[in-house]
């Protein structure tokens, strides 16, 4: 049946099926790659794609503002003012306060961000999709609907009751339902960077009951709109900052500064960083591995181009004769590679779908990701294949049916210095043939040294993580809890706190939202006065250098004193947006590279001074005696002052749940990809080797070298490409690391560059395994080199 098929071929197409026959061991390796290369491109566009049209989805059906502001207290009546407003389309005002939580299987106290719902305005921005239960009943007193993650994180559920302390006061609340809201798709606790579900949730209550709870009726303090289109927003932003300031306001801000919507942004860019600098390593690698093939082929086939020449076949036949070689290669790859990318992206979406609440995440492919994954398979496959095809098309007839000149060999380095003696005749074969083809050696170290990037990538992130750790929960936060207060307390509040079971240090600090600007730059921050000499929170930036806090001026984080453009020495606006929101020119006195968040910070005294206020702290840090920690939790539940309680050991256990997750199972999939690129380039290249010099080591057989002699001279080569190709790829790697912390949004985390003795010695383990496993199946052919076979072969 193949044969009569074979016999209705063109001769050409026979020749490409034999071809590809007799590379098929190639073929398959270069497949594999292939196979990767898109698999990582369609499962990170086509999450993406899936995130980033889920988002938008939900942001539109649901309403989400485009304009926030909080303020202290403001009549109802402004609203309309409000509404007047050049570009604003919509407003929404509400009752937003912190709330204290008591769950019973958690010992400290837990945080709530308690949200006024008011239905019988008609139009609601920021609406809520209710999962499970009902929507809050209209005039019920002492029912909440709250978030998806804060329930599951607690196992609560409709008809469930939580103790909260709301204005001072305990309430019994009855959960009505559980609700998700584009406000808070990456829910987390204000001045977090990871979520602690289990400690903080979002609780929506009717606006009637929070009105009344907190002395807000015909008053709110939040307020969120939507914008006209063709609306400027800095100048909408401007002009409600002028209407809310008579009422505390603090300061609007852009969707783009919305807590939620940046950390999702952010995840976004940083997928799209990875899904372009992962597949082009793959897609190099495939055009390097077809370039090996086709040149080789073309050499082997030199004198039937030269025949095909003669008959007529023009340049343009054969020339696409071997780019359908090409194409042929890479084709069952790009169908694998997006049937193993769809389902690698539905892992990944799935696992987003675990930090990001959405009330339908549905993965699909888009048509355009199959057709940008062919495009650019085929496009490297064109690229590693056109210098062969070149050389094949430009080759006279004549002179391709001649047997190619023997290559001009003369004395190497061993010979020359008389080293040679030293070495046996296996290594001195190693190094003459690595002399004579410096080129193919050099490009086999390059296909290798990306398998090695690719793990040096994988493995950094460990490294980078695990610094990261050390600076924040190691050097910067030793307090055992933070406290932190509603109102602005006397300083007198520290004793207090020291009086309280089990704890053993008390330092207070100041915290206050200012808005800083230098030149024509401007942005919005938060400005901590922090006590001279304390121990409890340093600030250290990201080369675990401490940084002292000096008597007078600001020390900026580098990231935010870059975004305005100020060095140290220069003076900047700081506008205090809360109470009587003085403006002052403060000298920067240095500058830290922290590794999150944009830090502002000032001795306590001196930000006291620039307020023109009294000694008051807005929270504390407390070292803590082990054994009372269960006391003084309950203390704290029932102090009506506390809106918060926050312990770092906590925090580091949901950073190493969330981060942990999602570093271990990328990196997986890496130290898998870059397994494949090492077999598929050493295997390659051992191929090759072995059918260019099949019939040398026959030669070398008949003359009475060992089966293991031949192997040392064959696979010793490919040792030694690999050893070298080590220090390229980590060249390389640390090239694209440092290339991946300048594409990531720097604003949120700055990943620290330092590499871990570990991540090169791993990287370059687990890809000598690779070879090791290539060399093992290329040895194994050799066993069975049939020498007569061989040797009757003019190649």
């Amino acid at each position: 049946m193949v044969k009569q098929r074979l016999k209705l071929l063109s001769p050409l197409n026979k020749k490409l099926v034999r071809d590809i026959n007799h590379l098929r061991g190639q073929v398959f390796a270069t497949a594999l790659v292939v196979a990767c290369g898109v698999a990582s491109f369609v499962a990170m566009q086509a999450t993406y794609d899936s995130l980033l049209l889920s988002r938008d989805t939900y942001y539109s059906l649901y309403r989400f503002a485009d304009v926030f502001s909080s303020v202290k207290r403001a009549p109802d009546s402004i609203r309309e003012d409000i509404r007047k407003i050049p570009g604003v389309s919509e407003v929404q005002t509400r009752v937003v306060s912190n709330v204290t939580i008591d769950l019973p299987d958690l010992p400290e106290p837990a945080q709530g961000r308690l949200v006024s719902v008011d239905r019988s305005s008609g139009s609601i921005l920021n609406g809520l999709y209710v999962q499970r239960g009902r929507e809050l009943t209209e005039g019920a007193r002492d029912e909440v609907l709250i978030s998806g993650a804060f329930a599951e994180a607690n196992g609560l559920n409709p008809g469930d009751s939580l103790n909260v302390v709301i204005n001072g006061r305990w309430r019994r609340l009855t959960i009505a339902g559980i609700a998700l809201s584009p406000e808070y798709i990456y829910e987390i606790r204000p001045g977090s960077i990871f979520p602690d579900n289990r400690r903080f949730g979002i609780l929506w209550m009717s606006r009637r009951s929070a009105a009344a709870a907190f002395d807000m009726e015909n008053a709110f303090n939040d307020v969120s709109l939507t914008l006209a289109p063709g609306a400027n927003e800095a100048d909408v932003i401007e002009k409600l900052d002028d209407v809310l300031e008579t009422y505390g306001g603090t300061g609007a801000i852009g969707r783009t500064d919305q807590y939620s919507h940046r950390f999702v942004s952010n995840e976004l860019s940083e997928l799209e960083v990875f899904g372009t600098f992962i597949p082009a390593i793959f897609l190099g690698v495939v055009a390097f591995l077809l370039h090996l093939i086709l040149s080789r082929l073309v050499g082997i086939e030199r004198e039937q181009i030269g025949l095909l020449k003669a008959f007529g076949y023009s340049n343009r036949t054969i020339g696409l004769h071997y780019l359908k070689l090409a194409v042929l290669a890479i084709v069952g790859g790009v169908i694998i590679g997006i049937a193993l990318g769809a389902w690698l992206g539905s892992g990944m979406t799935a696992l987003y779908a675990d930090f990001f609440r959405f009330p339908i995440l549905e993965f699909t492919v888009p048509f355009s990701v199959i057709v940008w994954a062919f495009a650019i398979s085929f496009a490297a496959a064109a690229v590693g294949a056109v210098s062969s095809v070149r050389r094949a098309v430009t080759t006279r007839p004549a002179e391709a049916m001649r047997p190619e000149p023997p290559a001009d060999f003369q004395a190497g380095f061993l010979e020359r210095s008389g080293l040679n003696k030293m070495f046996s005749a296996e290594v001195r074969m190693i190094a003459r043939n690595l002399a004579r083809h410096p080129l193919k050696a050099l490009l086999s170290i390059v296909g290798i040294s990306l398998s090695v990037a690719l793990l040096f990538i994988g493995f950094y992130f460990y490294d980078a993580i695990n610094r990261l750790i050390e600076i924040q929960f190691n050097r910067v936060q030793l307090e055992d809890v933070e406290v932190t207060f509603n109102e602005p307390m006397p300083s007198e509040t520290r004793y207090e706190l020291l009086n309280l079971p089990g704890v053993n240090r008390v330092e207070t600090y100041r915290a206050v939202p200012v808005k800083l600007r230098f030149g024509s730059h401007s942005r919005r921050a938060g400005l901590v006065g922090m006590e001279q000499g304390g121990r409890l929170r340093n600030i250290v930036d990201k080369n675990l250098r401490d940084v002292r806090i000096p008597n007078e001026g600001i020390v900026l984080s580098t990231t935010l004193a870059e975004s305005l453009g100020a060095a140290e020495g220069d003076e900047v606006t700081v506008e205090v947006t809360e109470g009587s929101r003085p403006v002052a020119k403060v000298s920067v006195a240095d500058t830290v590279e922290e590794a999150i968040g944009l830090g502002v910070y000032m001795d306590s005294d001196a930000l006291h001074r620039l307020l023109k206020e009294s000694d008051v702290v807005s929270g504390a840090y407390l070292e803590v005696d082990d054994k009372y920690a269960e006391e003084l939790y309950e203390t704290l539940k029932n102090t009506p002052a506390v809106a918060g309680v926050g312990r770092p050991q906590a925090a580091l256990d949901s950073f190493n749940e969330t981060v942990g997750q999602t570093i271990g199972t990328s990196t997986a999939f890496l130290i898998g990809f870059a397994c494949v690129i090492a077999f598929g380039v050493v295997y390659n290249g051992a191929r090759i080797a072995l059918s260019e010099r099949g019939r040398e080591l026959a030669s070398l057989r008949v003359l009475g070298f060992t089966r293991r002699e031949i192997g040392v001279i064959l696979l010793g080569e490919q040792a030694i490409l690999t050893g070298w190709a080590a220090p390229v790829g980590w060249a390389i790697g640390f090239v694209l690391c440092f290339a991946i912390t300048r594409a990531i949004d720097a604003e949120i985390i700055r990943l620290p560059l330092v590499i871990s003795t570990a991540t090169f010695v791993y990287s370059f383990l687990i890809v000598a395994f690779a070879a090791l496993l290539s060399g093992l199946l290329v040895a194994w052919r050799l066993r069975n080199l049939d020498l007569i076979e061989v040797l009757k072969t003019r190649e």
